[in-house]
């Protein structure tokens, strides 16, 4: 039987606890003090594991230590490869962008979104043209108002510098 601290997982004498309540097939109803659950563990030749302690009694599991550690190293690759990883997309006008070219760049933003990520929308000004922004952030509003049922609006379009920009985040 392993008597140690690993992966910082505690096992055996080295848990804390008083009383103990074992989890699992090996299932006592009550909790028992840790001498009679280390007895316990040992019949079975296995080992005492702490999950998790509650109103200071230890809730431990009867199992083999490394099959425990494989599992669990497992279970976090699974949940790495299920975790869903969102990109941001930028879409970029001019404050005069013509109704077809608004168009296409809508439906790109309506796939991005459905594919879950997040589109990001700006509006470029160059040289005297900063004195059309107001044209500029009213093409942005209109744009947000295509998506509204594809995604949700960040954050009111501010003008920064040279560009216009808003972002949105898709519907869950």
């Amino acid at each position: 039987m392993k008597k140690i601290l690993k992966n910082n997982i505690l096992i055996n004498e080295n848990i804390p606890n008083k009383y103990i309540r074992i989890v699992g097939d090996i299932n006592p109803t009550s909790e028992i003090p840790k001498s009679e659950a280390l007895i316990i563990s040992t019949k079975y030749n296995k080992d005492l594991i702490l999950i998790s302690t509650y109103n200071n009694i230890g809730i431990c599991k009867i199992y083999e230590f490394q099959k425990f550690i494989y599992e669990k190293k497992q279970k976090e690759r699974e949940n790495k490869k299920n975790q869903k990883k969102t990109k941001l997309k930028e879409i970029r006008f001019t404050y005069n962008t013509g109704d077809h070219d608004f168009k296409f760049k809508l439906k790109h933003a309506i796939n991005f979104l459905e594919r879950g990520d997040k589109v990001k929308t700006t509006v470029w000004f160059t040289g005297r043209e900063v004195q059309f922004a107001d044209q500029g952030e009213l093409l942005l509003l209109r744009f947000v108002d295509e998506l509204k049922e594809y995604g949700k609006i960040e954050s009111m379009p501010k003008l920064d510098n040279k560009r216009m920009s808003v972002t949105i985040n898709p519907k869950k």
